[in-house]
């Protein structure tokens, strides 16, 4: 019966169909009154014989047509279970839950055939639903013997009437085996359930049903848990959450999370993707019902990669609003979609574990399969901007220990639209590029096309960083702005004007400011008119006079221009071998182009996914100078992670009663563009490894294909998932003189620091107390003296940490350097970091850097890469040798202690201890560097910097001998000439290497022979002699000794020819022999 009206045959049919009932007659009876009644009687009968009683199951029929009417669970055909199974109405919802997870996986199957599997085994069926009790319910651990002894009982009759009879009869003992197992622990019942399982689905004739039934039962087996019997104030959640250890899912689309929570509903879907127990990134508001999780893994993929500059690993989570109202009034879809955030928010939340005091604790009514995990945090995203309060309030409703740390960007959060950092951070890209080419794009004039509005956070943003901009077409998803000769002064203080603006589009550009020939179009329009102006701005044929929206866009894209500034959503760009449903943007399949038809000089990508890989590998090829969207974009979650972990350590002091509230708003809001600059620190330092990288590429291409392979043996890497060359592509490549591309590298330093960063945190780098200055420089200047003992609290401080020891090692040495130092040294990640740590303190290289990065646009960038280069060579010298130093410690402190000094005093004395050779050639570099426009100042630093390759060789000797370094120094570079060391070290540093075994072989031979340069020289220090008028080289060199004689003689003969590996090898040991010859 019914208040208000009778109930529409049309609504109701389906859903008693669905409940597997055939309707044969309606009677609708009406009871007036002041609130009248209707009731209807329906006249139906089963569509197949039923197993149950009506009796038994006429409850659960009454529960979900109900609950199916209120729209609290689905109308489909799992509801045929209740009747079918006698299963109720959220178990069914339990089930169909996993088939729309598989639905998500890209399974091949469709919902209704799964339906129809489902119902067709119902004995297995009764069993999934069995299993998913035995591992997940937490009732099972607190029943009484007797209460288990019953449900065992319910289930065995349950089984008996379900389960054929063939089986019962070849498996007398299964069932009672089943109803007995409820009694024992756990694992026996999980035990037994699966092994029943397993006999019926041998019984499965057909693999199709076998692959469906045997996905479930895989599922349930990698559900570590589910927010399934939790009750909140009395009542079920109206979604099921689901924790997955992903590797335990088969078939999974590459690449496979660490963990992913899937949250189902009938309102809302919803999944979160991590790469890592510490993980971050947003939530998106998608609009892709049937495969959302497939644009989450391609976001979260990039995301990945992304987060490399940051603490947390990758993360990605997307929801789709099942029920938006049909009519699309804005406000009743936003209200619809928020209803749907809070629901996928509140999921996710419901299964997390939370930290108090400092413990963890588990949430309730969860059954646990996995370690404590209590680090959730996530961020907004498309669609979802203004929702991080809601968030936080969630959170906070959670008594979550992250309070509103957990959303970034919130009411008192960094904004990042306000800050800009999005498009500053892809801006130090475009700056970057632009030096490349010998230009300043922030004093010179440019060509520019985009993707996006001025309403827009990146697109708009970006469009306002430099006065220079001449932006001369530009499209969004309404309108196509066409100005072919813009003043860049005038029409900067029109987009301000439109950023500014609650809302804009183009069509809002004041129209008088437009050059002639162009105009605002819309993209709806059948044609648009193309003036002799645009024809020539965009290099359309001289006959183009109209052009299609979709055509004119594609021609935007392609446009002869200096930028490509892409802040918009969506993939234009694909590669020529790429189709379009490659892609998986149907909605840019008309306008999208290939690499290879970009005419212009830079992309700067500040959207997400604007071009595939192989799209822009194509491009790169092409001679475009373009990076790839998580190196350019990265800044936005940068920011978010310095926001949740300045919020973690001021929460610290607030807990403690040393700060309110309100003071740690203000401190935060007070530091914005303190953070800023550190981001944008981030963004500047990954722009210039790969720079250093595209500079060694070509001669370093067999140890970038080394590492590749390795990458790949270790199952981190995939190549074909990351669109890197064969290894038959790479050795073309060599042969044609060519290396890896700009996006090809982003992807080898990602993967670098992902490896390297969970290496280090499961070492204990992160304890090192030298490494506390890491810790205190990531966080923003204020905080340092005033925060210091909170920071050393922080629970992320091993991250903090080992991310800062990532981030610096790599982005100065590249993607190559640890893996070549474990080869060459056999020392391990932990023992290279420290030794780096302690070479580049040694060096004082960041002073150095710094002076070098201050020469930005004021001298070519190949004279910085080329001074950057010679500290890399210095460095990695210095790494190795302190790694192979015999019984030599490889504590930071110590290695600063007790060589920073010497260094320090080695430098002072230069040039004046060189020979007069070394004296020559050094007043040639200094006068090479000053006159590619380097200040002199550090034009002599770095013609220092080679004489300083044996600096730490000179302070072992000094320490041992007891003579001062000016002594020592002047006796290691007379000798190095006199021996001709320097030319036979240059012919080892110059040998082929074909592969790692030739490099670690290259790198012994320089060991060795700066080893026995050390043992010579103390050699000459201790040799005593009255020739007061002979320096100690020569009083050693006119000794009267025939091994001596020799060994002159041999190395003069080697002067004559180059050396090769046996050549190097036998002068190397010669003088090892001469070092162990006796001096009086």
């Amino acid at each position: 019966y019914r208040a208000g009206g009778d109930i529409s045959l049309s609504e109701v049919l389906p859903q008693l169909e669905n409940l597997g009932l055939r309707v044969l007659t309606e009677h609708v009876y009406e009871i007036p009154g002041d609130a009248p009644l209707s009731i209807q009687d329906f006249e139906v009968q089963p569509v197949g014989k039923l197993a149950f009683s009506v009796e038994q199951v006429g409850a659960l029929f009454e529960d979900a047509f109900e609950q199916i009417w209120r729209g609290n669970a689905e109308n489909d055909g799992f509801n045929r279970l209740v009747l079918g199974a006698k299963l109720g109405w959220r178990q069914v919802a339990m089930l169909r839950g996993y088939s729309k997870y598989l639905l998500q996986t890209g399974v091949t199957f469709s919902q209704s055939y799964m339906e129809e599997i489902l119902n067709r085994y119902p004995a297995i069926t009764g069993l999934l639903v069995e299993l998913f009790l035995a591992r997940l319910d937490p009732r099972r651990e607190v029943l009484s013997a007797q209460e288990l002894k019953v449900t065992g009982a319910t289930l065995a009759v349950e089984l008996q009437t379900l389960m054929p009879a063939p089986i019962q009869a070849a498996q007398p003992s299964l069932i009672d085996e089943l109803g007995n197992a409820l009694s024992r622990p756990r694992a026996e019942q999980i035990k037994a359930v699966e092994g029943a399982i397993g006999t019926l689905l041998e019984n499965v004739a057909s693999l199709d049903e076998d692959r469906i039934l045997r996905s479930f039962v895989g599922l349930i087996r990698a559900t570590l848990r589910t927010s399934f019997f939790q009750r909140w104030h009395g009542e079920y959640r109206p979604y099921i959450s689901y924790k997955f250890d992903s590797h335990q899912v088969r078939e999974l689309p590459k690449p496979v999370p660490y963990r992913e929570i899937w949250v189902c509903a009938p309102r809302v879907e919803g999944i979160h993707l991590r790469f890592g127990a510490v993980a971050r990134g947003g939530l998106r508001w998608s609009d892709r019902r049937e495969d959302f999780r497939t644009e989450v893994l391609g976001l979260v993929k990039a995301q990945m990669v992304k987060n490399t500059v940051i603490v947390p690993v990758g993360s990605k989570g997307g929801f789709f609003v099942k029920k938006s109202p049909t009519d699309g009034d804005r406000d009743a879809v936003l209200a619809e979609g928020i209803t749907c955030y809070k629901l996928f928010v509140n999921g996710l939340l419901d299964i997390t574990d939370n930290l108090v005091d400092g413990k963890v604790v588990h949430p309730q009514d969860v059954v646990r399969h996995d370690p404590d995990d209590p680090y959730l945090v996530v961020a907004a995203d498309k669609g979802t901007a203004k929702f991080s309060d809601i968030a936080n309030a969630i959170s906070i409703e959670h008594n979550y220990w992250l309070g509103d740390a957990f959303a970034s960007g919130g009411s008192h959060g960094y904004d990042h639209k306000g800050m800009g950092i999005t498009a500053r951070g892809a801006w130090e890209s475009v700056k970057r590029h632009f030096r490349s080419l010998n230009r300043d794009c922030q004093s010179q004039d440019f060509t520019c096309v985009g993707i996006g509005d001025m309403s827009g956070d990146v697109f708009g943003n970006g469009m306002l960083l430099s006065g220079h901009i001449r932006l001369l077409a530009a499209f969004d998803h309404q309108h196509v702005f066409l100005d072919p000769n813009p003043d860049p002064a005038r029409t900067l203080v029109e987009r301000e004007r439109m950023f500014k603006l609650p809302r804009s589009s183009w069509d809002d550009y004041d129209k008088s400011l437009i050059s002639a020939g162009g105009g605002v179009y819309p993209r709806s329009a059948k044609s648009i008119p193309i003036s002799p102006q645009v024809r020539e701005a965009l290099g359309l044929k001289s006959d183009v006079e109209h052009l299609a929206p979709t055509d004119l866009l594609s021609a935007i894209l392609k446009a002869p221009v200096d930028l490509l500034w892409n802040g918009g959503i969506g993939t234009y760009v694909k590669c020529s071998t790429e189709t379009h449903a490659d892609v998986r943007d149907r909605t840019n399949n008309a306008l999208r182009v290939n690499g290879a038809d970009l005419r212009c000089r830079i992309v700067g990508e500040g959207g997400n996914l604007g071009m595939t890989q192989k799209g822009r590998i194509e491009a790169a090829q092409k001679g475009v100078l373009l990076n790839t969207d998580f190196i350019d974009n990265s800044a936005g979650v940068d920011t978010s992670d310095h926001e949740v972990n300045i919020k973690i350590l001021l929460n610290d002091a607030v807990k403690r009663g040393e700060l309110t509230d309100e003071a740690r708003n203000t401190q935060l809001a007070a530091m914005t563009d303190e953070v800023g600059e550190l981001v944008l620190w981030d963004n500047y330092r990954q722009n210039q490894a790969i720079t250093l990288m595209e500079h060694q590429s070509v001669g370093r291409i067999g140890s970038m294909a080394h590492f590749i392979c390795t990458l790949e043996a270790e199952g981190t890497l995939d190549r074909q998932v990351e669109n890197l060359p064969s290894d038959a592509e790479l050795t073309e490549r060599k042969t044609r003189g060519l290396g890896l591309t700009r996006p090809e590298l982003a992807v080898l330093l990602a993967y670098d620091k992902l490896r390297l960063f969970q290496q280090l945190v499961d070492s204990d780098v992160p304890e090192d107390p030298y490494l506390s200055k890491e810790l205190m420089r990531y966080f923003p200047e204020p905080l340092h003296e005033k925060y210091a003992e909170h920071m050393q609290r922080h629970r992320l401080k091993r991250e903090i940490i080992a991310t800062a020891v990532t981030n610096s090692t790599i982005n100065r040495m590249g993607a190559t350097f640890m893996m070549r130092m474990q080869e060459d040294t056999g020392k391990g990640p932990a023992a290279i970091a420290k030794a780096y740590t302690a070479a580049r303190e040694i060096l004082d290289a960041r002073q150095l850097w710094a002076l070098i990065e201050a020469m930005d646009s004021k001298v070519a960038e190949d004279t910085q890469v080329d001074a950057v280069k010679q500290i890399w060579s210095l460095l990695r010298h210095m790494t190795r040798w302190l790694l192979n130093r015999p019984g030599g410690s490889l504590n930071i402190a110590d290695n600063v202690a007790r060589y920073q000094e010497g260094v320090s005093a080695l430098r002072s004395v230069l040039p004046e201890v060189l020979t007069p050779t070394g004296k020559g050639d050094f007043s040639s570099s200094q006068e090479k560097w000053e006159g590619l426009g380097l200040p002199a100042e550090l034009g002599l630093r770095l013609a220092r910097v080679p004489n300083l390759r044996a600096a730490l060789d000179m302070v072992e000797v000094v320490q041992q001998s007891g003579q001062p370094m000016e002594q020592v120094a002047r006796v290691f570079f007379e000798l190095g000439e006199a021996l001709d060391l320097e030319w036979l070290r240059g012919q080892i540093e110059a040998l082929p290497v074909e592969g790692h075994w030739h490099a670690q072989a290259r790198g012994s031979l320089l060991d060795e022979l700066n080893q026995q340069h050390r043992a010579l020289a103390l050699q000459v220090l201790t040799l005593a002699s009255d020739r007061t008028a002979l320096s100690p080289v020569q009083a050693w060199l006119q000794r009267d000794d025939a091994t001596l004689q020799h060994t002159r003689s041999m190395l003069a003969e080697i002067l004559t020819q180059n050396a090769d590996y046996p050549i190097a090898s036998v002068a190397v040991r010669r003088l090892a022999q001469l070092a162990q010859v006796p001096v009086n």
